[in-house]
């Protein structure tokens, strides 16, 4: 049997200096991060996040750069031959296609924060306890991708994005005490920001809706309801009507179970104020 292929992400140090090059050309070339956007109908923050490292250059804009800075394929080239890492297990890359486009998303998690919410060092722990265990340079480029996937929150336009967390979750100080503190202060951010609502299921209930397990709906731009659940050793992505509506109604009722967003910052409030 052949392994599963995985999508792969190029490694952190050679995206930092394929970065650096692209800004000695550009400044080379007399332009700004803003001239050099224009003129190859990206946005500034495109062209400043390439040069620090922070997002891959592609190989069509490397090519598009290269003609416009006349470097003669030095990008390109340094793009092709990028050492890469494997990063997403073949069985979520659909999932992660979908939510990338949708416009609306709604989680339920029982086990540890959807990764929507994830600060960089809660991410990390979430990797550091897999087993068998990651190496560190496969961790770093794992949760420099999951805080990537946090983009669409920040969108011109973002998805109406709802989650409900189990209050275990929450309470839960996984990395350790600094990392929950911070976890707590993000919690509290992430449910001021639009289009975002953020709910608790307080623990002692005596019902709930969803003791199945976490599981995630998305809805995408042509309307189309989708459902994702993981396991320990694989997902599954539901698109029959039927099953997704079964979500769905689930959903609406762990939303009543649940403290109400009020109520869940005030909860967030009060374990701040317990450090």
């Amino acid at each position: 049997m052949h392994p599963r292929k995985k999508r792969q992400r190029k490694n952190a140090s050679a995206m930092k200096l394929v970065g650096s090059l692209l800004a000695c050309f550009r400044e080379s070339a007399g332009l700004t991060q803003r001239e050099l956007a224009a003129r190859v109908c990206v946005g500034e923050e495109t062209i400043a996040s390439i040069e620090q490292g922070r997002r891959p250059l592609k190989l069509d804009l490397a090519v598009t750069l290269d003609r416009i800075l006349e470097t003669k394929r030095a990008l390109a080239t340094a793009v092709e031959n990028m050492p890469e890492i494997d990063l997403i297990p073949a069985w979520s890359e659909e999932y992660m296609d979908f939510e990338r486009e949708a416009i609306a998303l709604s989680f339920f998690a029982n086990q540890a924060l959807p990764g929507l919410l994830q600060t960089q060092r809660y991410a990390r722990a979430v990797f550091h306890s897999r087993v068998p265990a990651f190496g560190e340079d496969e961790i770093n480029a794992k949760a420099d991708a999951r805080i990537e996937r946090q983009e669409i929150l920040h969108r011109k336009v973002p998805p109406t994005t709802s989650f409900i967390i189990s209050e275990a979750v929450v309470r839960d100080r996984l990395g350790g005490n600094e990392v929950y503190a911070e976890t707590l202060r993000h919690l509290s951010a992430c449910a001021e920001l639009p289009g975002i609502t953020l709910q608790i299921m307080p623990i002692g209930r005596h019902s709930h809706a969803a003791l199945d397990g976490p599981f995630i709906l998305l809805e995408t731009p042509d309307h189309q309801h989708l459902a994702y659940t993981e396991s320990q050793r694989g997902s599954h992505l539901i698109t029959d009507p039927d099953e997704v509506s079964i979500l769905a109604r689930r959903y609406a009722m762990l939303r009543t179970q649940a403290l109400n967003p009020e109520e869940t910052k005030g909860l967030l409030s009060q374990l701040l104020g317990e450090l």
